[in-house]
Parts: C-alpha cells; sequence; structure tokens
C-alpha cells in the first residue's frame, strides 16, 4: 500500500528504511502516518481556502484558481489588479500542485514533487497591524520557486502572521522569521527568511501536520504508540493549551490530551484560538474565547483543551475569532463571530454565536460539506480592513463563498455598497 502513495514512491530505499525504523520499524505504521497528512492537509484532493480579502483553490488535477484582493501580486497572476472572479495561473502549467497556504499578502502553493513556490509579498516576515511590512520587501506577483528549500520534499506549508512554516515528507518542521528562544527558537532575527529546522523535543518525532495561527504553531506528531499535540511560540490567552500563559520558544506537548486518553486527529490554529478533532469525532478548542469562538458559552479564555458539545465531528476549521465543524453526515456547525452572510437569527443580542449552531443557510442548500475554510487573519486593502469570508467544498465538487466581498474574495462583483453575500455557488469545477 505505501508503494502506491506518490510521494513514497518518489524515496530512495534508504530514504523509505529510514522511514520504516521512524515508524517503529513497521511499514503499516508507516502507511498510516502518509495517509493522517493526506487527510488533514487534503493531499491531492481539491480544497479551498479563504485568506484575508482573496480565495485560492487547488483542483484534484492540480490546477490553481485565485481570485480577491490582489495588491501584492498574492493572486500569482502577473499583475496587482484585484480579481472579482475565479482565474487559472497559467504560469503553473505542467506543474501539479497539492497543497496551498494564504496568508496576509502571501501565498505557497505545494507541487506533488515536493517544491514550494510563492507569491505575493517577497518575505515570509511579518506585518505590523496596519500591513506594514517589517522589511522594504517588494512584491512578487509570479509564482517563484522557493530556492532555499531545495532539496526538502514538502508535503505542506503554512502561513501564521508572524512567520511561515513547511513539514516536509520526512515528518520535519522549518520555520522562516521570528526566531529567538522565547518565539521559535532557532535563535534568528526576526526578518530571517531563511529556513530554520526546528529540532529538540522533535528530534525523533514525525510531524503529519502543521497549523500556524498569528503568532503560535501547532504540530500533530505520529508516534507508534498514538498522536499527539505540540505547540510553540506566544501563549497569551492561553492558546498554546498548556495550562498557562506562558510563551514556548520549543515545541512542548500538550499533555491534556494523554492525560485524559483523547487521540487527537487533526489541528486548526485561529488567529488566536486553536481546534484539535479527536479520533472519536470530539472538538475541542483553547486559547481566546472573544465572540465566543471557543463555542463554550462564554467569552473567557481557556489554557486547556476542553470538549465542545457538538454532534460528531469530521472536520474542523477555526478563523479570525469564529469556528466551523462540518459533522458525519455533511452539515456545518459554527460558533463565534457570526460572519457576514450568516443573517440566521441565531445569535445572541450582541452579534455573537456562544455555542455551537447549525448554519441553516447552508443546510438549506441539501448538499454535503467536506471540507471549510474562514479567514483566520486581518489585513488592510486600499486603507480598508477587509471582513472576513468563508470558503466550503461539498463532496461532489462545488464550492460555496459568503461573507465580506468587497475585493472580489468571494469569485463575484459585488453591487455598489454592498459588502457581504449570503452562501452561494461559486461558478468554478473542482473535480
Amino acid at each position: 500500500m505505501c508503494q502506491e502513495r506518490a510521494m513514497f514512491k518518489l524515496m530512495e530505499a534508504e530514504e523509505k528504511e529510514w522511514l520504516k525504523q521512524r515508524c517503529g520499524g513497521s511499514w503499516k505504521l508507516v502507511l498510516g502516518y502518509i495517509l493522517v497528512g493526506e487527510k488533514n492537509y487534503r493531499r491531492g484532493k481539491s480544497q479551498v481556502i479563504a485568506g484575508p480579502g482573496c480565495s485560492i483553490v487547488v483542483t484534484t488535477k492540480g490546477g490553481v484558481y485565485s481570485f480577491g484582493a490582489n495588491s501584492w501580486g498574492q493572486l500569482g497572476l502577473g499583475d496587482t489588479e484585484h480579481k472579482f472572479k475565479p482565474c487559472l495561473i497559467r504560469s503553473l502549467q505542467g506543474i501539479r500542485i497539492t497543497q496551498a497556504a494564504v496568508g496576509s499578502r502571501r501565498t505557497m502553493l505545494v507541487s506533488d514533487t515536493g517544491s514550494v513556490y510563492k507569491f505575493g509579498h517577497s518575505t515570509f516576515g511579518p506585518f505590523d497591524y496596519y500591513g506594514t511590512a517589517a522589511t522594504n520587501e517588494v512584491s512578487c506577483p509570479n509564482p517563484q520557486l522557493v530556492e532555499s528549500l531545495k532539496g526538502i520534499f514538502v508535503v505542506q506549508a503554512s502561513i501564521g502572521g508572524f512567520f511561515s512554516a513547511v513539514l516536509s515528507r520526512e515528518g520535519r518542521v522549518y520555520t522562516f522569521s521570528w526566531g529567538h528562544p522565547d518565539r521559535l527558537g532557532h535563535g534568528t532575527e526576526i526578518a530571517d527568511v531563511e529556513p530554520r529546522l526546528l529540532s529538540g523535543p522533535l528530534e525523533d518525532v514525525l510531524v503529519a501536520q502543521i497549523a500556524a495561527g498569528n503568532c503560535y504553531l501547532l504540530m500533530l506528531a505520529y508516534q507508534p504508540n498514538g498522536m499527539s499535540v505540540y505547540s510553540m511560540g506566544c501563549g497569551l490567552g492561553g492558546k498554546l493549551g498548556h495550562g498557562n500563559t506562558r510563551n514556548e520558544g520549543t515545541p512542548l506537548q500538550i499533555e491534556h490530551f494523554q492525560t485524559f486518553n483523547i487521540r487527537p486527529m487533526s489541528i486548526s490554529a485561529g488567529a488566536f484560538h486553536a481546534a484539535v478533532l479527536s479520533s472519536d469525532g470530539r472538538v475541542f478548542t483553547w486559547g481566546w474565547g472573544v465572540h465566543g469562538c471557543l463555542g463554550r458559552g462564554a467569552e473567557e479564555y481557556m489554557t486547556l483543551p476542553t470538549a465542545v458539545e457538538t454532534m460528531k465531528a469530521v472536520h474542523v476549521s477555526t478563523g479570525y475569532y469564529t469556528t466551523f465543524v462540518i459533522t458525519h453526515n455533511g452539515e456545518v456547525y459554527t460558533f463565534g463571530q457570526k460572519g457576514l452572510g450568516l443573517q440566521d437569527g441565531e445569535d445572541d443580542e450582541s452579534g455573537d454565536i456562544l455555542a455551537p449552531k447549525l448554519v441553516t443557510s447552508l443546510a438549506g442548500l441539501e448538499e454535503r460539506f467536506v471540507q471549510i475554510s474562514s479567514t483566520n487573519a486581518g489585513d488592510w486593502v486600499d486603507d480598508k480592513l477587509v471582513y472576513s469570508h468563508t470558503v466550503a467544498l461539498t463532496n461532489s465538487g462545488k464550492m460555496y463563498a459568503f461573507g465580506g466581498g468587497s475585493k472580489g474574495q468571494l469569485g463575484v462583483k459585488l453591487a455598489e455598497g454592498k459588502e457581504a453575500m449570503p452562501p452561494f455557488q461559486v461558478a468554478l469545477d473542482l473535480i
């Protein structure tokens, strides 16, 4: 079975044996490691990603469409004009893309051969609150190969507010920018754009998935005795999940899951709160609880992962103060800050959804949803803070979008004076 996986076929014999030993000497565990990663970042499947003011879509065949805000060339179309309908990135013709990551003014794409392409703002480093770059870099409107990652077979990329991260086929994590011992551990300067290996506690651990929040990083580790979650970065609001608000400069295992025999299966990092999906379909959240985004009926922050009362889940996605959960029957529930376009009358007086509620506007479509993505970072476009939006994918390959759409991030041009749209189907074939 391992031989049938695309990324495994490209490995040399000694690399395959090394991976087997890292999985406890079992080919069955090697296959399990590969499958967990492929499922969580949808490698080789269609996927939709909502970035700040823009959207990126990867089709089953590996083509990439982009639309929305494009001030820094973050759509990869060779210019800096906003786009109000999905546009194919034709310069990638002949390259099969398997995974995409979108952040403030930059995009990263991973190919089936492990190469990484970037476009948009040319640095991997941070912006300040108003979107000003920390360095005097320029826009890069065409996809460019990340030369510093040559020799590393990358399977996943993730972009945070202060750094970017990639995951290699061998389960190693590399980060760009925001170093120093109290942040990402590798002691570099904030503007350092070379990939740095995270070692320490992860030296002998295979990482199967990564998720970058605004100023912290989650890692799902695959081990012979089960999976675990590590975190590092800024601990304000308890978003590292260790029962405190301390910063961690090196990866630290979240012991809460092992203590209560919880088996993590996937991770999601919002801007300031996080979520884990367990093997039995439960959802656990922690971090800042602003607008009720933890689904606990209140807005207090939580320093330890806490279960959310919801139906059996198969997918969870955290955004900028909102959380979406897809259940086993393809329905979508949400809690936190109610996105524009969701006028269901199911919120409290403040407009917040404090506990999981069925998104009736999506349920009325009679579709079975398999993936959803909500903007998990803020950005200023044309001197204005853009509203968050959400994109969702069905099992039949249909894409729906809702929320803020003034820059074209929903795939249509809104009427004059209109800022948002309720859920509607985007005219795009993802199969």
